[in-house]
């Protein structure tokens, strides 16, 4: 049974979840909608298709694995379902960090203005970025994959079917757990480093932007001072999703835990879901439909409203 404390924490991660959910899967559908009627999808809305589609299931596995360890634990220590686990997280965080990262990537070279050649270089060349961004994607996955099943086979080996967590060493799991996220951890740096360009490519146009007094300056440095909102709140939530991870992989060591591990669960689901509505609200078309579909609930019992007038 959890505490009262435990209780609260985990009624939190599992509403951020519901929202993560509801949130991300309302970005797919106005996206797909969009290209059904339209019959094309820019680069960036496929991204963003993705990016919400995967965090869908990233949000189910998280969560499947934490209600398995806290209301069922003698079923989460099972070598089988332990591996199912770890396959489908592989998989699905691969795709969660590649498609955050692609996005990143084609912002930044959308949107940031530098001098440089290999960047005006790669600027006309997204083409070939994306192309690379994929390959990146199958090697690193397809390495990860490779030392993962390495990992579970020398593991049946050494221990055959005993509770297999028992004889994990902190050492051994440590080293294990770096070399198998290698591929997730160069994504992570590749998203760092194209959001802080973009965030000093706008923080230096709004200082150019300021020395011009228009209407349209401060239009203009009001919509940069937004961009960089958004990109530092992506920043914030993406590291708090790898903090949250990292408490729930110590809490391996001390299943005992249990308000560290909550903690974690809710620190690692605020960027599925969170982010879900930055992007709602910061992107025009899902923040139009958003809007249609809250007047439409709000009028659902007294007739339908005009949408002309939102």
């Amino acid at each position: 049974m959890l505490s009262a404390v435990e209780g609260v924490l985990f009624s939190v991660a599992a509403t951020e979840a519901v929202l993560g959910i509801l949130g991300n899967t309302f970005i797919a559908l106005v996206n797909c909608m969009e290209w059904a009627k339209n019959k094309r999808l820019s680069m960036t809305d496929f991204l963003l298709t993705g990016l919400a589609t995967s965090r869908i299931f990233i949000i189910w596995v998280i969560t499947l694995d934490a209600y398995t360890k806290l209301f069922y634990p003698t079923m989460h220590v099972s070598r089988r379902l332990s591996e199912s686990i770890t396959y489908m997280w592989m998989t699905v965080n691969h795709l969660t960090v590649w498609f955050a990262t692609s996005l990143s990537i084609f912002y930044f070279l959308k949107i940031a203005n530098f001098s440089h050649y290999a960047f005006r270089w790669l600027k006309r060349r997204t083409d070939k970025v994306f192309v690379f961004l994929i390959g990146c994607l199958l090697i690193t996955w397809l390495i990860t994959f490779s030392l993962v099943v390495k990992v579970m086979k020398d593991d049946k080996i050494k221990y055959g079917n005993r509770t297999w967590k028992t004889y994990w060493k902190k050492r051994e799991f440590t080293s294990n757990y770096i070399l198998v996220n290698i591929g997730v951890i160069s994504l992570f740096a590749m998203t760092l480093a194209a959001c802080f360009l973009l965030i000093i490519s706008l923080w230096r146009h709004r200082r150019q932007m300021q020395s011009h007094v228009s209407e349209f300056r401060d239009l203009n440095t009001a919509a940069h001072v937004k961009a960089m909102k958004v990109m530092i709140s992506f920043i914030i939530l993406f590291i708090l999703y790898f903090i949250g991870i990292s408490i729930e992989i110590i809490c391996f060591f001390i299943p005992e835990n249990k308000l560290l591990f909550i903690f974690g669960l809710t620190t690692a689901s605020m960027y599925p879901s969170w982010h879900a509505f930055i992007q709602i609200l910061t992107n025009s078309q899902l923040k139009q439909a958003f809007v249609r579909v809250l007047w439409g609930i709000k009028f659902s019992g007294e007739g339908r409203p005009n949408l002309r007038e939102l």
